[in-house]
């Protein structure tokens, strides 16, 4: 008997990796450097929110309420409390108005800094505002609203009205 042996021709292919787009580092270098600008100051003041060649929405998650003063509201058997510290803000730069049973505080700061030597000038300007709403219940005695201001501190009191103080009860729960 006769023996053939046949060979099949193998090819061997070595593929490369395929090579990275050109310009992702830099891509990735400036998007990070745009989040440290943006995390540094929230006011927006590069013009937009992030850089077109941005591709993540990391940037929805962040809240627009950043640069606008926490407040605070709590109940008491005779009246509801909003207080916000307001650092910077003077009196003058606070205007509460009520309308359509909606309370609305809003509040301007505006502040400069000049320094003259011999050697330089520097000048430096920092405004900002805010504006909150807050929907009033119905049992408030709109009339006898009263705010104060001090210390940085802005606090509005708006007290119940004889009814609703009186139509409020504590329920006691049993045991099943």
């Amino acid at each position: 008997m006769v023996e053939t042996t046949s060979s099949m021709p193998v090819k061997t292919e070595t593929a490369a990796a395929p090579a990275p787009a050109e310009g992702w580092l830099f891509r990735d270098l400036r998007r990070e450097i745009d989040r440290l600008f943006d995390d540094f100051n929230p006011f927006g003041w590069r013009g937009r929110s992030r850089s077109p060649t941005d591709t993540g929405a990391q940037h929805l998650a962040r809240p627009d309420w950043a640069i606008a003063p926490a407040f605070d509201v709590s109940e008491s058997e005779a009246a509801y409390e909003v207080t916000a510290e307001l650092p910077g803000i003077d009196e003058k730069g606070i205007e509460i108005k009520l309308g359509n049973h909606t309370l609305t505080i809003k509040g301007e700061k505006a502040e400069g800094k000049e320094e003259k030597n011999k050697d330089y000038y520097l000048s430096e300007r920092r405004y900002g505002s805010f504006q909150r709403s807050f929907r009033i219940p119905e049992s408030v005695d709109v009339g006898r609203i009263e705010a104060s201001f001090a210390k940085g501190v802005l606090k509005v009191t708006l007290p119940k009205t004889a009814d609703a103080q009186q139509a409020e009860r504590k329920i006691e729960v049993k045991a099943a």
